[in-house]
């Protein structure tokens, strides 16, 4: 059996990443779950949260994901995210006029329009607090 699982992640337009990896951690709907390889076939919806990329035996890289689906084989896993930032790289201060803009935009929001509204702030502070608990780790 191989020692590395293909990881791909790939957001609306463009494949961000795809590699050989030791394990990936992945923010499924029920619970996050690890792959490794030879992992048992499945498929799962994404919560909003943190993947995690192993390298020799340690996190090389964390991403958002803010919801989507992964596909695992005994070989690949495929995220198929909504949206996804890599944390090493992403700049707080243009997530924090994110945030700024969603509470604005909930604020302005009539009835109709509420609910995406407060879905769009959540997942932009649920990034800003994956930035900030990245740069604890």
């Amino acid at each position: 059996m191989a020692d590395t699982v293909e990881f791909e992640l790939v957001a609306p337009e463009e494949l961000l990443f795809s590699e050989p990896v030791e394990l990936v951690v992945v923010p499924g709907a029920e619970g996050d779950f690890g792959v490794l390889p030879g992992h048992s076939p499945l498929i799962s919806t994404l919560r909003t949260g943190v993947i995690a990329v192993y390298e020799n035996d340690a996190v090389n890289r964390r991403i958002f994901v803010s919801g989507g689906f992964a596909e695992v084989t005994p070989e690949r896993c495929t995220v198929l995210a909504d949206e996804a930032v890599a944390l090493e790289t992403a700049d707080r201060a243009s997530i924090e006029e994110r945030v700024k803009a969603d509470r604005e935009a909930v604020d302005a929001a009539d009835e109709a329009d509420k609910d995406n509204a407060v879905s769009a702030l959540a997942v932009s502070e649920a990034l800003l607090a994956a930035l900030d608990t990245a740069g604890q780790a």
